[in-house]
């Protein structure tokens, strides 16, 4: 037999140590001891610390461009996907060594839900809805398709896309063809809502027209309408209601009629315009402001207390907007600084529906009293007795004491400074020709501006101020009336006056009381009965009524923010110098008088037999004396010392460096005419009830208050919304609010943002 021969390798390769891994036959590595060493050919090609993802997708990079290995190799034996290690090349490519270190996943100390992320989700929830696919957005952004996919339906877009596609055909059959102008402006939010369709297909009624559509199909899950807005194709987001039964604080829904009327919404959107593409636009939000006041919601602050789907229900929306989000839209409409317009245009429309209401109006400042730690302007608050920090803000209301305007006064202006202010803010709401009679009290005490205003076509009507003559009781005669559907009867004595050293003629009718106590009242209306200016006057406690219940009932008071903008340095205020040493001369005159008091009764008690002359009595109270010359002569140098000082400064000057600021007055007066609508609603509602409610002057708005407040069953229909409040404490309540009712439904208002017409009820008692 033939034996075989086998030739053995002249340098057989060496066994690997344990730990080694085999790329290929010319690329392995081992790891000891926490660290890596690459080996190509049997020599040192790399080392790294295990940990180091740089360093190791470096290694790789290397590896597969000198082309010791492929990408698969290199990939199977550091565990990587062979996409990883492209994507590490790209990398590489674009940003050099540094863009390795971009570890995978989400950054350290980053959340979810941050800008970049949202402004994705915005980006990839527009170019969906224009119709792009899943490959073509992950392009553009730089993902996978299946990122894009997973965004997606986080997003909620599953549930879109038959919506979707109904969107986009109605949107291309009814959008008209673009001319070159118009393309180069492109369509606007309020063009893209109007060309929405009903979800049918159906054509729009022509009655509609300008209405928003929403495409959602549960009222309790806005899912389309929130994209619309956040792709800004929506300015508003239009009402859709759920059936419910005993929904908390539903029965404020009363007052829709009432907010209808008072055009606040109409008139809030000529001001205003829009408040940018939004869910909840300047129509939800004036509707939430007025309807949480009339709930008695009294600060922004107080919505936490209160679920948002509960009020979301209310208003017609899945969640009522929130604290943060009422803050927002409130600083928005603040920067347009158009509160002081929108309060004119409502007192133009109010004189214009309620014209013979204003022919008396009562004029009145209102103090706010500040606590925060700023320094700024004091007033005297009538209240409390002592001049605190405040602001001023000055009400006109009506005959019946319903509010017309407010104007928050400069630096907490008397009534002397403020009254022509307001009496040219309502010349312009008035207009130019017609009389008016302004009632107020003795703070707007001047003859001079007396004077000036009945030169501008005014009357007044006020108390006297200071010292009079008193009319002899003999004089008075006694007069009944019956004005405003009450009797009343006065005690009056009628007469004429003169001030300004003959050259101002009034009227001066004083009443006496039963305690014989008598109160003039001075006027230019001779025209009047005595009985009816005595009346007019009387009644200006309408108005100090009216700013309790605010205070009380709206919290009126109550910072909206805590803001401040920078006043005027030069505006003159007592010199806070002068007024220390003032103080300072009336105690030293106190001392004077005190001291000499003693003197003069010790004068009257002397014994003439021990000190027969006025020598031995100074020599026996020498001391005494001696304490008098010199309290004398701190009077006298307390009184050059204040006339040396000037009784008004600059304020700047009295503050010495401090800052010179006021509060922000923008956001507090468009809250305290929003405050005033609801006022004004309530007055509505109060009348309407009239007929109906024997006890109105007594009970009327509280019953009112408590209608609004109760639960109600909401019921929507395709063209009606019907309401049913639960049975008041009471039948006779109860019928009384089933009257009102009765008239509210009549007026077939329509719920702002829809065509569903209001129609109210009550609903029947179990018992």
């Amino acid at each position: 037999m033939e034996s075989k021969t086998v030739q053995r390798e002249l340098f057989p390769l060496p066994a690997p140590k344990d730990g080694t891994v085999v790329v290929n036959e010319r690329v392995t590595f081992r790891t000891a001891e926490g660290y890596r060493v690459v080996c190509v050919d049997g020599l040192l090609f790399h080392h790294y610390r295990i940990g180091d993802r740089m360093a190791e997708a470096y290694v790789m990079i290397m590896l597969v461009e000198a082309g010791y290995a492929d990408q698969t190799d290199v990939a199977r034996s550091f565990c990587y996907a062979s996409r990883t290690v492209r994507r590490y090349q790209e990398r590489f490519e674009a940003g050099g060594l540094q863009a390795l270190g971009k570890l995978p996943g989400r950054p350290r100390g980053s959340r979810r839900g941050g800008e970049a992320e949202r402004l994705r989700d915005r980006t990839i929830l527009r170019l969906k809805t224009e119709g792009s696919s899943n490959r073509t957005i992950g392009c553009k952004l730089g993902v996978d398709e299946k990122t894009i996919r997973k965004r997606l339906r986080c997003l909620g877009w599953k549930q879109l896309d038959t919506q979707l596609v109904l969107f986009q055909q109605n949107s291309s059959a009814s959008a008209p063809r673009k001319t070159k102008d118009s393309a180069a402006e492109g369509p606007g939010p309020t063009e893209a809502s109007q060309t929405l369709m009903n979800a049918d297909g159906a054509a729009a009624d022509p009655a509609d027209e300008g209405l928003p559509r929403s495409f959602d199909v549960d009222p309790l899950h806005r899912v389309f309408d929130r994209l619309l807005a956040a792709l800004g194709h929506l300015e508003d987001a239009p009402p859709l209601f759920a059936t419910a039964s005993c929904v908390p604080r539903a029965g404020v829904l009363l007052a829709i009629p009432a907010l209808e009327a008072s055009g606040l919404l109409s008139i809030a959107r000529e001001v205003y315009g829009s408040i940018g593409p939004a869910f909840y636009g300047l129509r939800t939000t004036l509707v939430a402001f007025v309807l949480l006041a009339l709930m008695r919601i009294k600060r922004l602050e107080a919505l936490k207390e209160y679920a948002p789907p509960d009020l979301g229900r209310i208003v017609g929306l899945d969640r009522a907007p929130e604290v943060k989000t009422l803050r927002r839209k409130l600083t928005r409409l603040a920067g347009m600084n158009r509160a002081e317009l929108l309060g004119r245009r409502l007192a133009q429309r109010r004189v214009a529906e309620h014209g013979r209401a204003v022919g008396f109006l009562y004029v009145d400042g209102h103090v706010r009293v500040y606590h925060g730690k700023r320094t700024i302007a004091k007033a005297y608050v009538s209240r409390l007795r002592q001049a605190i920090p405040a602001t001023t803000d000055y009400w006109v209301n009506d005959k019946r004491g319903d509010p017309l305007f407010v104007v928050t006064a400069e630096a907490n202006a008397a009534m002397t400074k403020m009254l022509p202010v307001v009496l040219k803010e309502v010349r312009a709401v008035l207009g130019p020709r017609r009389r008016l009679t302004i009632v107020f009290d003795r703070g707007g005490w001047s003859p001079k501006l007396f004077a000036t205003v009945i030169s501008e076509r005014f009357d007044i009507i006020s108390y006297r101020k200071g010292h009079f003559p008193r009319v002899p009781e003999m004089r008075f005669v006694e007069r009944t009336a019956t004005l405003d559907g009450r009797s009343v009867k006065y005690r009056l004595n009628d007469r004429p006056i003169r001030l300004l050293k003959g050259k101002l003629r009034l009227r001066q009718v004083t009443r006496l009381t039963d305690t014989g106590h008598q109160t003039p009242i001075i006027t230019s209306r001779w025209d009047l009965r005595d009985i009816v200016v005595a009346y007019r006057m009387f009644e200006r406690w309408r108005q100090e009524n009216f700013f309790k219940y605010l205070r009380d009932e709206y919290l009126i008071d109550a910072l909206v923010d805590y803001q401040v903008e920078p006043e005027d340095p030069t505006r003159s205020v007592p010199n806070p110098a002068w007024k220390k040493v003032d103080k300072e001369l009336k105690v030293a005159r106190l001392a004077v008088a005190k001291l000499e008091k003693e003197f003069g009764m010790a004068a009257v008690d002397n014994p003439e037999s021990k000190r027969q002359t006025m020598r031995g009595f100074k020599i026996a109270y020498g001391k005494l004396g001696k304490q008098i010359r010199a309290a004398r002569s701190r009077v006298a140098t307390l009184v050059a010392t204040r006339a040396a000082l000037q009784k008004r400064v600059p304020i700047a000057e009295a503050l010495k460096g401090q800052e010179v600021i006021k509060l922000a007055t923008e956001r507090k007066h468009l809250t305290n005419i929003l405050k005033m609508v609801a006022y004004q609603i309530e007055s509505d509602l109060v009348n309407q009830l009239r007929p109906h409610y024997a006890r109105v002057e007594d009970e009327g708005r509280t019953l009112i208050q408590t209608a609004l407040q109760s639960r109600a069953t909401i019921e929507p229909s395709d063209d009606e919304l019907r309401v049913t409040l639960s049975p008041l404490s009471s039948p006779h309540r109860s019928k009384a609010v089933a009257a009102l009712c009765e008239v509210l439904t009549k007026a077939r208002t329509r719920f702002p943002g829809s065509k569903l017409r209001m129609r109210y009820m009550v609903g029947e008692d179990p018992a």
